[in-house]
């Protein structure tokens, strides 16, 4: 298969099954709705794990604008390529939002709240503050990269079939502990990409896409995502 395609079928899963629980979650008469953070913290755990088994053999399934990037910043991946895998993760993040809003078609003119539709495919602060916002993500994503390098480590002689479960586990873990301020975007194309979407699809009652918040998601990954690749290639042994 053609990296390329791979991260764009690997991130419309993501985004497929990720946005697809938060849908569940919040649209109204929907039979998942009002079960909690909890569900829609696993739902994107799991959501990672089947995306990185899908594509993982054949483009290492970044799935992630800000992992592609930190990989880059420490040789782990080639410069030359960084632009066609972002291109290609956005893509698919769109197509995965499109799919999710087809699927609940009949829930968005049942839901009244349109901070809600907007929640189903991109994320929000919960306090608005730019700065502590980026940080939070930067934090998040951070932990993102250091534990992928981390877990995949060849020191932990990792069955094959092991490390993109463990990958899910910890986006599960990050959801749980540092999701609560900005909804951990933790990935520029998991967040634009949805975002477009909205902005583009015909949901009644949608209202704004929230544009002013959108480069938070996006900047905050890319720093995390190198400063915690950096960490790992400064401390773990070679």
């Amino acid at each position: 298969m053609n990296v390329y395609l791979a991260e764009v079928i690997g991130t419309m899963i993501l985004v497929l099954l990720g946005d697809g629980v938060v849908a569940n979650v919040l649209l109204n008469r929907s039979k998942g709705q009002n079960s909690g953070w909890i569900v829609i913290t696993t739902g994107w755990g799991l959501a990672v794990a089947v995306a990185v088994y899908a594509v993982g053999w054949a483009s290492g399934a970044h799935i992630n604008p800000a992992v592609t990037v930190g990989l880059a910043s420490i040789g782990l991946f080639p410069w030359a390529q960084v632009p066609g895998y972002i291109v290609a993760q956005l893509i698919g993040a769109f197509i995965g939002a499109v799919i999710v809003w087809l699927a609940y078609y009949a829930h968005w003119p049942e839901t009244d709240d349109p901070g809600l539709k907007l929640a189903v495919f991109s994320t929000g602060p919960a306090i608005r503050n730019y700065a502590l916002n980026v940080i939070t993500e930067a934090v998040g994503t951070f932990m993102l990269l250091l534990g992928v390098l981390a877990i995949l480590d060849k020191n932990n002689n990792l069955s094959s079939g092991f490390g993109p479960l463990l990958v899910g586990f910890l986006v599960w873990s990050i959801g749980l502990s540092l999701g609560g301020p900005t909804g951990y975007a933790i990935n520029p194309a998991r967040d634009l990409g949805p975002r477009i979407a909205h902005a583009i699809l015909p949901i009644p009652g949608k209202g704004d896409s929230d544009w002013g918040y959108a480069w938070v998601p996006v900047v905050g990954p890319i720093i995390g995502g190198i400063i915690g690749a950096l960490v790992y290639a400064a401390f773990w042994p070679a």
